[in-house]
This record gives C-alpha cells, structure tokens and sequence, in this order.
C-alpha cells in the first residue's frame, strides 16, 4: 500500500511541476486563443473574383508592424518559453488564399519555424487547398474547416495526393 501511496504521490508531483513550466510551442494553435476566423467577403459564389484572383492576398495581408506587434503580444498570451520572435511566424491558421480573415487575431498565431510540423510546411497546404478550392476540387467552407480544426491531419490528407500542384507562395 505504501509503495502505491508513494507512486501516487511522485505522479501528482510531477504533473503539477509539469504544469508550471511555461508551455513549449506547439504545432498546433490554442483553439481558445486561436480558432480560426474566415473573411466574410469571400464566399463560394465570388471565389474566381477574390481568392482564386492572382495578387488577390497581396491586397488585403495586414501589415507587417501590425503582425509582428501582435506575434509579442501572442507570445505572452500562449505562455511559450522561447519568446524569440524570429523563431516563429506569425501565421494565418486559416490561409489568406481560402478566405481567412486579414487581420482578426483570432486568425493569427505564432506558429513554430523550427519544428516538424512548420510554418513552411503549412504553407504547402495553404497552396494545396487554394488550387483545389480554385479548381472546385473541394469547397472553400471545406477548405477552411480542414484547416481550422487540425492543419496537420489536413496536410496528410490532402498534400501526399496532390503532387501535381508544384509548390510556390501564393502571393
């Protein structure tokens, strides 16, 4: 009894011990902080006019002091222990090209650079889903809602199956 009283014990303290170190970044946003916010002058009916439009995202990306001032602000906020800005991006979790909202922080977050699951490698998918969205392979609600709840299991699905679209920024 003793022996699992004691196990119990070193258990709980290492779960809190755990929880007051600050948070390593994720690959994933906080959905709290971050869940994802779509521009409400995209719509299906107007894609070939908006989004599908070369030099569309280049009109309506915020500005970069705007980003970097809330990426400082959004280090604080998820509670990460490397503070660097130049180690993260400050990224739309649902792309510019499909319809993501400019400049809602709910939109933006500061994702790792330097991780497995990196801002460069979403930004595979962001190009991915804007063709297939412009080729009316997938719907741009679709679109949005893979990269909304989890841009990871979205790029195993639909990257590997889309070789045919060779990879360049959008804008």
């Amino acid at each position: 009894m003793k022996f699992y009283c004691t196990r119990f014990l070193l258990l709980l303290a290492t779960f809190a011990l755990a929880l007051s170190f600050p948070a390593w970044a994720s690959d994933l946003p906080d959905h709290v902080l971050t869940p994802g916010a779509i521009n409400s002058n995209v719509t299906q009916e107007n894609i070939h006019s908006t989004v599908c439009v070369k030099g569309y995202t280049k009109t309506i990306r915020p500005p970069a002091h705007f980003t970097n001032k809330l990426k400082k602000r959004q280090l604080r906020e998820y509670g990460y222990a490397d503070k660097n800005p130049k180690h993260y991006e400050e990224d739309h979790l649902i792309a510019l090209s499909i319809g993501g909202a400019p400049d809602d922080p709910r939109n933006l977050w500061p994702e790792p650079r330097i991780s497995e699951w990196n801002a460069k490698k979403k930004d595979r998918l962001e190009f991915v889903l804007y063709k297939m969205v412009c080729a009316q392979e997938i719907s741009l609600v679709e679109a949005q809602h893979a990269m909304r709840t989890n841009w990871i299991e979205a790029w195993k699905r639909y990257v590997p199956n889309h070789q045919q679209f060779r990879f360049k920024r959008v804008d």
